[in-house]
């Protein structure tokens, strides 16, 4: 039996066989089928609008995979180097194409002088960070007007290094300048993730001498945030790319959707959901009204795509164990701990597939390592541009067409003008 459907169009009475390829059928075959309708699915809920070839994700089974290898196997024996190269090139590298891509990547880690000085220093003192990076990655492209050769693909490669060496440099300048304290330059002897935190918190982190442990665990976290499918950033960097800007711009585009707090500020709002209930006597009753609607709602929970546990979420839980261990507990660690037992032995959550997610965990990791509440987007974004830089490049060599969406008008039907006077 063929894979298909079988759709009759009942103005005309014709019967069409419509194929099924990968799970989808081809809006070019329904549409020769059933010319004048078009689905009405606001959010994408059931559109896939591309093909792509880097990461595959199962909510209802729980499994992410990047190109082909599972998280967990990632997670607990690669970098997050390795596996932007991974994203990137779709396959992992050898030791000599390892060596290149991490020397290439530390030796691009410093930003434009101007672009610190004339730029970044040109915010207000309490600017976001967030808000510094999104306008700092679209400035970049001025800096680097070759970026718009986007057919030329050794010129995509060489802004493709730099977006991914650049962003923590301009992140942890960004925390800079909003704390007021003076920039601190690349370190091209350290790793990459413990040149970030000595560009965040030197010379006064007092954990420092557990920089290897702790930039470890972040390593983890970017391995897990690297990328997740089309969700809205990635979205957003396929749809602006479509009109082949650089990447600089798609890559601002895709950052400013990660700084709402439906996305990329979700850990946040887990904090303070945290910091409202404010102990562990508390929690039931949260919960409760969380369930009625009358109270809260239970942050850090579900998915849009999940209806299993969220696999990133069990690496996140022993990531947190790791950290803690070094830092010391956070304090709201036994309220979400306690959080996290209720809600998974309450039919009312468990009939809903409600179980935590990568964010439950991950800001109260970056909390406990002295991240404010304010970076958590920004550290976000650092290791999403590997995820996005992909996804760009993918639709440039499928030649994609440039997004244009329709609508459903419902809005007026026809009227005539009427000049002010009459009004």
């Amino acid at each position: 039996m063929p894979d298909s459907i079988t759709v009759t169009d009942n103005r005309t009475g014709e019967t069409f066989e419509l194929p099924i390829n990968n799970g989808g059928v081809s809006e070019v075959d329904w549409r020769k089928a059933v010319p004048g309708v078009f689905f009405f699915d606001p959010g994408f809920m059931g559109t896939a609008a591309c093909e792509s070839a880097v990461t595959e994700l199962d909510g209802e089974a729980g499994i992410l995979r990047y190109r082909g290898y599972p998280i967990e196997q990632l997670a607990e024996k690669s970098t997050y180097l390795e596996v932007a190269y991974l994203l990137l090139n779709g396959q992992l590298p050898t030791a000599e194409q390892y060596e290149t891509w991490v020397h290439d990547i530390t030796y691009h880690t410093f930003i434009h002088e101007n672009m610190r000085k004339r730029f970044l220093e040109g915010f207000h003192y309490d600017a976001h960070p967030m808000g510094m990076l999104v306008s700092a990655v679209a400035a970049m492209s001025t800096f680097y007007p070759d970026a718009k050769h986007i057919e030329d693909r050794d010129q995509r490669g060489a802004e493709i290094v730099r977006l991914v060496a650049k962003m923590p440099t301009l992140a942890a300048c960004c925390h800079r300048f909003s704390v007021g304290m003076p920039f601190v330059y690349p370190d091209n002897n350290r790793e990459f993730t413990a040149n970030f935190m000595n560009m965040m918190f030197s010379p006064d982190d007092k954990y420092a001498y557990d920089y290897p442990k702790l930039a470890k665990a972040l390593d983890v976290l970017w391995i897990l945030h690297a990328d997740h499918e089309q969700n809205c950033s990635t979205t957003a960097m396929r749809v602006v790319g479509s009109s082949h800007a650089d990447p600089y711009t798609s890559c601002a585009a895709a950052a400013a959707a990660l700084y709402g707090p439906r996305h990329g500020g979700a850990n946040e709002q887990v904090i303070r959901m945290l910091n409202e209930i404010g102990s562990i006597e508390n929690v039931p009753a949260f919960v409760k009204a969380a369930k009625e609607g009358s109270g809260g709602r239970l942050q850090g929970f579900g998915h849009r795509v999940y209806k299993n546990y969220d696999p990133r979420a069990k690496i996140i839980k022993r990531t947190a164990d790791e950290v803690f261990a070094i830092t010391g507990k956070n304090p709201l660690l036994d309220i979400a701990l306690k959080l996290e037992e209720v809600a998974l032995s309450d039919d009312y959550f468990i009939s809903r597939k409600l179980y935590p997610n990568v964010d439950f965990y991950s800001g109260l990791i970056y909390q406990a390592m002295g991240f404010p509440i304010e970076m958590f987007p920004v550290l976000f974004a650092i290791p999403r541009t590997s995820g996005w830089l992909s996804h760009w490049e993918e639709a440039l060599e499928q030649d994609a067409k440039i997004a244009r969406p329709r609508q459903l008008y419902v809005g007026e039907p026809p009227r005539d003008y009427t000049p002010m006077i009459d009004r």
